[in-house]
């Protein structure tokens, strides 16, 4: 059996973005995916302003979203520069996962600054994704750039603002190994 260290360790060094191509048919239960949230709620939060906010899209939610995204894309691209497959991807995409998550923060200008509660936000996107990765749930974070629309499509009040959906299913892809420069070249040590 492996210990905490070797546990976190092998999550940590697991991760990856997994693309909904990769996804399933398998549905993913909904108390999976609140297994998936309930570990995003212990992230890191300076003065306890727990900012994450999530919107669950599921089923019909999923059709809703890609409706919503590809129209919007549509309506927003000039005609000379309109992909009919660019829109048919950004439905697909949407249609082939089984959850999809809009990642949203909650600001709190009196008590932080805002890169804070975005780190906030970013640590419990990590759990989510750690999480994810030990339940053999694909996943990836993207940042389409209609942000602000999907915002008011989620009817997020001026506090709060959208920082991105998350993309999950059950997935077939084989174990892809990290690419990364060693982490001497990213430390200067002061003793």
């Amino acid at each position: 059996m492996e210990n905490d260290f070797e546990t976190i360790n092998r999550l940590i060094r697991t991760r990856r973005s997994i693309f909904p191509p990769d996804y399933s048919d398998q549905p993913i239960p909904r108390d999976v995916v609140e297994a998936i949230l309930a570990n995003a709620n212990f992230a890191p939060t300076h003065r306890l302003t727990q900012p994450w906010r999530f919107t669950v899209f599921r089923e019909n939610g999923l059709v809703q979203l890609a409706d919503f995204l590809a129209e919007t894309y549509r309506s927003q691209t000039p005609p000379a520069a309109f992909s009919q497959g660019k829109y048919e991807t950004t439905r697909t995409k949407i249609l082939r996962s089984s959850c999809v998550i809009a990642i949203n923060m909650e600001l709190h200008p009196e008590k932080v600054p805002e890169w804070e509660e975005l780190a906030a936000v970013a640590c419990a996107v990590q759990n989510m994704w750690l999480t994810a990765t030990a339940l053999n749930v694909g996943a990836y974070w993207s940042t389409p750039g209609n942000l602000d629309e999907l915002g008011e499509f989620l009817n997020l009040d001026p506090s709060r603002k959208c920082v991105g959906i998350f993309y999950m299913g059950y997935h077939t892809a084989a174990e892809k190994p990290a690419i990364r420069k060693p982490i001497e070249e990213k430390v200067t040590w002061v003793e």
